[in-house]
């Protein structure tokens, strides 16, 4: 059974497993990776888990350029299989890529991983006093859209943006639906990687596009 946790260092071993099977690059949306985190060494995966840690803290002080974010890692056994992203503030980087971003590493998709996880952070952000969330994706990405749809997503419109064409849902907090506070995920036939842009709160990282291998 899978299970949405803070990022740990303990997990070196299993996110680095993960990371290669996306292959080389920073493209793990939802992780909250940068080109400049060095994550192979113990010591360089832990600054960057603190730094994860630091982003979410509703202590630390947020600078108005930056974005005040919760990471959650998809574990599952001594797996990491995806992560989420729950972008707090609205700047101008959210206002353009949206609230949340998140992937599934190719192994552990079509398993209906991002549709739970999603209804899992829609609850943290209840917690959080958020009451409306932008979700942002390529138009052309069916697998986020459904997912979107599945959470209540509501269709604002589509925008061509530097990246292509995006589509632009809300979804409207209330009471938790039943596939929101569902303890496992259900299965999907979906293809493709569920992704929403990913947007990190020092940087803006767009990752919406399909997987190319």
């Amino acid at each position: 059974m899978p299970d949405l946790i803070a990022p740990s260092a303990r997990l070196h071993s299993a996110w680095l497993e993960a990371h290669a099977e996306w292959g080389p690059g920073v493209h793990e949306d939802g992780f909250g990776l940068l080109s400049s985190d060095e994550v192979d060494s113990p010591a360089g995966f832990a600054a960057w888990v603190a730094r994860l840690a630091d982003a979410s803290d509703q202590v630390n002080p947020v600078a108005a350029d930056q974005v005040r974010c919760t990471y959650r890692w998809i574990v599952e056994g001594k797996q990491v299989l995806g992560g989420i992203a729950l972008r707090h503030t609205g700047n101008d980087a959210v206002r353009w890529a949206g609230h949340i971003g998140y992937g599934i590493r190719p192994s552990a998709r079509r398993r209906g991983l991002a549709t739970w996880a999603l209804g899992r952070i829609l609850d943290e952000a209840r917690v959080l006093g958020m009451d409306r969330l932008l979700i942002v994706c390529a138009a052309d990405n069916v697998a986020s859209s459904k997912t979107t749809e599945r959470l209540g997503g509501v269709l604002e419109n589509l925008r061509d943006t530097a990246d292509g064409a995006a589509r632009r849902y809300w979804i409207e907090l209330g009471a938790p639906s039943t596939q929101e506070s569902s303890s496992q995920p259900q299965h999907s036939r979906e293809p493709g990687r569920a992704l929403i842009i990913a947007v990190d709160r020092r940087d803006v990282v767009v990752a919406a596009r399909q997987h190319r291998p």
